[in-house]
């Protein structure tokens, strides 16, 4: 089978490019093939920062693959269902069986877990699952040719990917509902002027403009602390009280303030001379913050 999306790894940054002509659209394999992606870029201790666009000048990813037809949606009737499935003998479901989890949901869930900062540069439209993907990206930045499409209610389906979620906490509730409601296409200003998007560029910009600011993020910063102030920030966007916060950068800071990465931060402002810092992600994580291992935390 053709892989449908390509990574190019760059001076610490990882590129992941959506691949399938002639729209990119959304496929089961793509979803696996990110979800990958993202474990890798994880574990690889040379990959600072992730950047997610499309390949083309037309579509970030124009949405899920509908050359199913009318039935793309009735996932109990689709093609390589197995025996073990949500559906029992009696026609009934089962609503907590791991096969009817939505996989836009695993894939923002995968992406919200990531411990690398991560970009979306919107080189043109992205609907639907195209643009609910972003949502739990840290920053998005579009061409002036992009269009945001919350398309559901005009599919006959509800938001998916976690969106109810993410989006009214990027956006306001009252222009996620607007946006879903009508299922209408946002210009790019418009999603920067609602806060969605970070910046809009001329496409020639756009991969330029991604590259220097995930430059700008992590050229100065502990890798480990970067990636522990992503899970805290974002983690912390669904806590009910300020002492859930306390209570998760007391340990924090107990944990890293012993690290060789504090000392080499301090001593370097002391001696006016860029950190080297020496503590790895991939040696530090489950060390420093094993309670971050609970999604509930």
């Amino acid at each position: 089978m053709t892989a449908q999306t390509r990574t190019d790894l760059l001076d610490g940054i990882l590129t992941i490019t959506l691949d399938h002509p002639p729209m990119n659209a959304f496929t089961q394999t793509m979803l696996a093939e990110l979800i990958a992606a993202f474990d890798c870029a994880d574990a690889d201790d040379d990959v600072r920062a992730v950047i997610v666009t499309g390949a083309g000048e037309r579509a970030f990813c124009a949405g899920a693959d509908l050359s199913g037809g009318a039935k793309t949606f009735d996932y109990a009737q689709g093609e390589g269902w197995t025996p073990d499935n949500p559906v029992r003998a009696d026609g009934t479901v089962d609503y907590d069986h791991p096969g009817i989890r939505d996989g836009g949901g695993l894939l923002s869930l995968r992406i919200f877990a990531c411990k690398k900062p991560v970009i979306g540069a919107i080189n043109g439209a992205a609907a639907g699952i195209g643009t609910t993907m972003t949502l739990p990206m840290d920053f998005r930045l579009a061409a002036d040719t992009a269009r945001f499409g919350f398309v559901f209610a005009r599919r006959g389906i509800v938001p998916e990917a976690a969106s109810s979620w993410f989006l009214p906490r990027l956006v306001g509730i009252s222009t996620a509902l607007d946006w879903c409601y009508s299922g209408r296409l946002v210009p790019a200003e418009e999603a920067r002027a609602a806060g969605l998007v970070r910046s809009v560029h001329p496409a020639s910009d756009l991969l330029p403009a991604a590259r220097a600011l995930a430059l700008e993020l992590t050229a100065n910063s502990s890798a480990v602390s970067v990636a522990l102030t992503r899970q805290m920030m974002w983690r912390m966007m669904g806590a009910g009280h300020p002492m859930d916060a306390h209570r998760l950068d007391s340990r924090m800071v107990w944990a890293r303030g012993s690290s060789d990465d504090a000392r080499e931060g301090v001593q370097a402002f002391i001696d006016k001379r860029a950190a080297i810092y020496p503590d790895r992600v991939s040696e530090a994580w489950p060390k420093v913050a094993p309670w971050l291992a609970d999604p509930e935390w």
